[in-house]
């Protein structure tokens, strides 16, 4: 049986996006880079939504020339490796990148608690819209946030407003450029 996690990188003022959709700002240092690398390992399994996974295609094809740095050809060496379900209601299988992944057009609860139920370890469930209900429902098990130093005054809440969490602490750091990691876990 496995545990689901929420990721997000987010602004001091809770959002994943600005009111534009922009999260460029949210981009990671090497530094921070090198974290998601190494928070990749214990993933066995990925949930997200069709924009999230759209964006992550990126990883599915390194340059051929020497643009990536080893972190970078890491990243993508284990993002490859992990299974996905991709929520979207408008994707087609034709879509998907690769035979592993599969779509579901919506993430109802029981669904998504078979695939951790199923899982031999952590889940990430990624992406702010796709994540709300499960939430708010109290299957979240593990919030791991990377706060940035940068305020956007609104935009796409990483968190649903109406959710409910009493966490605990498990982890934190701040690194050399002032984001701040915090690994909560619902009590």
């Amino acid at each position: 049986m496995g545990t689901l996690t929420f990721t997000a990188t987010v602004s001091v003022d809770g959002y994943a996006a600005d009111a534009d959709g922009d999260f460029n700002w949210s981009a990671p240092s090497g530094e921070v880079f090198r974290f998601h690398v190494e928070r990749l390992e214990p993933v066995v399994h990925e949930v997200l939504g069709r924009r999230t996974y759209q964006l992550m295609e990126y990883w599915q094809a390194p340059p051929e020339d020497d643009s990536w740095s080893p972190d970078e050809h890491e990243f993508a060496r284990r993002w490859k490796s992990i299974p996905r379900t991709v929520v979207s209601s408008t994707l087609t299988v034709e879509n998907l990148v690769s035979e592993r992944d599969r779509l579901v057009p919506r993430l109802g609860l029981d669904t998504l608690r078979r695939i951790v139920d199923e899982a031999p370890g952590e889940v990430e469930i990624f992406g702010p819209t796709t994540a709300a209900e499960a939430i708010r429902a109290g299957v979240v098990s593990d919030f791991k946030l990377f706060v940035v130093p940068r305020v956007v005054g609104g935009g796409l809440r990483a968190l649903p407003p109406d959710a409910t969490l009493d966490l605990e602490l498990v982890d934190h750091r701040v690194f050399e450029n002032g984001t701040a990691y915090s690994h909560y876990r619902r009590r």
